[in-house]
């Protein structure tokens, strides 16, 4: 039915509103992302609050309640502590995925660019231990000074141990086999 001629009002435009603080108010409001997979996709939105959901999977909100130390001033009197219910953990399996995910062995993450690796093998395979030399090399593009290049190539030998050392096995060789 169509409404009655006169009683729809205009929209005007509210310049007493903030709209940057509007929008960062309800950035804030709504729910955040959650990083953890784990926990993710365990999560339940029909839940109240947090603290159930967490609680469900085993995990706690506050560790400083999870596990309280016990104040040392109280010997003169036996305080008897309280024994909370435990709550029941319906979702094990976030604690356990998250247990195994951080015993897993870190990865590592540094390594060195190919680059500096050729630029190192290039300068000991043509100059072995003479710094001043590859300092002079016309490959060393950015001006290292000898110390530069020092330090670049014990970079590479802490990096690379067992690759270094093959690469210096098979310069001997090939020393050998031209004398």
């Amino acid at each position: 039915m169509p409404k009655a001629k006169g009683k729809t009002r205009r929209q005007k435009f509210g310049y007493n509103v903030n709209r940057k603080r509007l929008n960062r108010n309800a950035r804030r409001k709504a729910a955040p992302r959650i990083e953890c997979s784990h926990i993710r996709h365990a999560w339940d939105h029909g839940k109240s609050s947090v603290r159930q959901n967490l609680a469900e999977m085993g995990l706690a909100v506050d560790p400083n309640r999870a596990l309280p130390l016990r104040k040392r001033k109280v010997k003169a009197m036996e305080v008897d502590l309280e024994e909370r219910p435990k709550e029941l953990v319906r979702k094990p399996y976030v604690l356990n995925d998250l247990e195994a995910e951080a015993s897993l062995p870190e990865k590592k993450g540094n390594t060195l660019s190919r680059d500096l690796i050729d630029y190192v093998r290039y300068m000991v395979e043509n100059h072995g231990e003479d710094y001043k030399a590859m300092a002079r090399d016309e490959k060393n593009y950015y001006q290292d000074t000898p110390k530069q290049i020092r330090n670049k190539i014990n970079v590479y030998k802490r990096f690379y141990p067992a690759e270094w050392q093959a690469f210096v096995d098979s310069l001997q060789k090939s020393k050998m086999e031209v004398d």
